[in-house]
């Protein structure tokens, strides 16, 4: 029986060819010749409490020219599909929110939803590492300023960071003679109205900013080590960071051990952790990415590993 699998992503056409790892993942659908429809989040749409999509079909092909092609569309019944991909980018927005409701309403018919659209809502991407502080630096959520100043004074060098944002948007790093940091402060929680994260800064970066995939809550070998350049010191690679892909260390297989079991509970299936030093700093859920580079330098194929527990979830 042939798979029809669903995909809900940024538009394809405007996708990074050499990077992207949801098309890492539409490559192995092709080659095992499942049908793939495409869908954008405004082509989702409940009727009667039934959810249904505006589907474009689509073949996706290794050539950087022209990398997919459309053959059809259909307005179909999310309940047809045997597997949906949410691969929508951030931000994590009220229309995300609403489309995994629309999702949930899939998942309710039978439909598997990678990743399980409630835990999308519930893992926030920098606060569910909160929920390890055994693998996580020491590490503060507020909006109150002057706890933050207290925060700071005690650790002398921290990282500041708003809880919705990706590719290391608005991160703040302040040394303990910064003489911005008041303005830091209160720029980052709109004068302590919203919430955000400071963490303990690790000098670790400079060996890399790891990111881990696992699937269905067990490692993949090797993670890419995202290591800062002379210009910046965060370790994302839009951030103009250098990609390394290493073996994962001792540590890093106990992040693992600790938090892989709860992914796999709550339906998790395809995660990237943020690993910096022997820290865990963030879980991206969402759409997190890493295949092709670790693909690349391994002769690993991450995108085969995933699709192939994919059929036995």
């Amino acid at each position: 029986m042939t798979i029809r699998l669903g995909v809900v992503m940024d538009p394809i056409g405007s996708i990074r060819y050499q990077k992207d790892s949801t098309l890492a993942m539409l490559w192995e659908a092709e080659a095992r010749g499942w049908e793939i429809y495409y869908f954008e989040q405004a082509n989702l749409f409940l009727r009667d409490g039934l959810p249904y999509g505006d589907a474009r079909l689509m073949h996706v092909f290794r050539d950087p020219h022209k990398w997919f092609e459309w053959y059809g569309e259909k307005e179909i019944a999310l309940s047809e599909l045997d597997v949906i991909l949410m691969r929508k980018d951030p931000p994590f927005n009220e229309t995300y929110i609403y489309t995994t409701y629309i999702l949930e309403h899939a998942e309710r018919l039978g439909v598997l939803v990678v990743n399980r659209p409630q835990s999308l809502r519930d893992a926030n991407e920098k606060l569910y590492a909160t929920y390890f502080p055994q693998c996580s630096p020491p590490t503060l959520v507020t909006s109150s300023i002057e706890k933050l100043q207290a925060f700071w004074r005690e650790q002398h060098d921290i990282v500041c960071k708003p809880l919705n944002s990706m590719g290391g948007t608005s991160v703040f790093r302040l040394k303990a003679d910064e003489v911005n940091a008041n303005v830091i402060f209160e720029t980052l929680t709109q004068a302590g109205k919203n919430y955000i994260m400071a963490q303990r800064f690790i000098p670790e970066i400079k060996q890399g900013d790891k990111r881990i995939l696992l699937i269905n809550g067990e490692p993949v070998s090797h993670a890419l080590a995202r290591i800062p350049q002379d210009h910046d010191w965060r370790g994302n690679l839009v951030a103009g960071a250098k990609g390394v892909v290493q073996p994962l260390s001792e540590r890093d297989l106990f992040i693992c051990s600790q938090v892989g079991p709860v992914l796999r509970e709550h339906g998790l299936y395809f995660v990237g952790l943020d690993v910096i030093g022997d820290y865990l700093t963030e879980i991206n859920v969402t759409s997190p990415t890493g295949i092709r580079e670790i693909e690349a330098a391994t002769g690993l194929n991450i995108s085969k590993i995933l699709l192939d527990r994919v059929c036995k979830l």
